[in-house]
């Protein structure tokens, strides 16, 4: 996956997603000293990312492939995201899903038209996957699949476009494809651009790898941002990461939460802890950064249910 791949993609997608906007915070920039820009890709489709992965995926399979259908693993966005483009170009979807998925991502999921395989667990899910292969169902992966983060690169391409003097761009980690995608565009156009890593405690796949120096599966996640749940980051994420990134900030739900409050009350917005952890690691970060430093954060998505959200506060 390279620039290139990247470009394909926004080309073969573009009539499928939004071009989410990117817009400076005037809040923000006083807070953090500097100037800071946020990616709303919140109002993405399905309210993630995720749908440029799995349209730039399904889009380059054959009509008879999408044909026998898509089968994808997840608990969260990319659940949607998957059943969103599988029913929007004509195919038939299964997603399965651990039975601690929230309520409201079950409902979202089906509601985009996708069945829905509940397992006892995660890892469960995924051994699932293979009976719905051999039946000849397409799977696609959450994020090792570069077809997948080349999709997600296309954001990344997005802000180097719309603010050329981009100086840092700050993104949250799961399995690391949204990541590995940003910063291979980013990097790709301004080789003096900076992309940091963000993650929250319990839900650390990522950090722990790069202190291992290799995938690292976690026993048990137990943050609330449970849309950065992978167990564990790829081999091709990971490397990623090693040869992109800056550094990876991991912050506690606490301090996620605390953003995602500043966030709804002055911006107006209403982020997952997901996307509301990137200005707390922003704050971790500033030292870093100068007064005509150009920062972007990336909202990467806001399907945040209103109890769930409560039992935060």
């Amino acid at each position: 996956m390279d620039i290139t791949d990247i470009r394909l993609a926004q080309e073969r997608i573009k009539p499928y997603v939004r071009r989410t906007r990117l817009e400076r915070s005037e809040t923000l920039s006083r807070s953090l000293g500097t100037n800071v820009h946020v990616k709303y890709e919140l109002f993405q489709r399905t309210g993630s990312f995720k749908v440029r992965g799995a349209f730039n995926k399904l889009l380059s399979l054959s009509d008879e492939g999408r044909a026998k259908g898509i089968v994808a693993v997840s608990g969260g966005n990319h659940a949607q995201a998957v059943a969103y483009a599988s029913t929007k170009l004509g195919a038939s979807s299964i997603i399965v899903m651990p039975e601690s998925t929230p309520r409201h991502y079950i409902e979202a999921t089906r509601a985009y038209g996708a069945e829905i395989d509940l397992q006892p667990t995660i890892a469960a899910a995924f051994d699932a996957v293979g009976s719905y292969q051999k039946n000849g169902m397409t799977f696609i992966h959450p994020f090792d699949d570069p077809l997948v983060m080349a999709g997600q690169g296309t954001l990344g391409l997005e802000i180097m476009e719309d603010l050329p003097e981009t100086s840092d761009v700050i993104v949250s980690i799961g399995g690391g494809g949204l990541m590995g995608g940003v910063a291979t565009a980013v990097r790709s156009i301004s080789g003096a651009a900076r992309v940091w890593g963000v993650e929250t405690i319990g839900a650390d796949a990522m950090s722990k790898a790069l202190e291992a120096g290799h995938p690292v599966q976690l026993t048990a996640i137990t943050s609330i941002a449970k849309t950065l749940a992978a167990p564990a980051v790829s081999e091709s994420t990971l490397a990623l990461a090693q040869n992109l990134v800056e550094s990876v900030t991991v912050v506690p739900d606490s301090e996620a939460v605390e953003a995602l409050v500043f966030i709804a009350e002055r911006l107006k917005v209403l982020t997952e802890p997901a996307a509301s952890c990137t200005l707390a690691a922003a704050d971790r970060l500033k030292q870093n950064f100068r007064p005509n430093s150009n920062v972007v954060l990336v909202f990467c998505g806001g399907n945040q249910s209103i109890s769930d959200l409560c039992g935060y506060l």
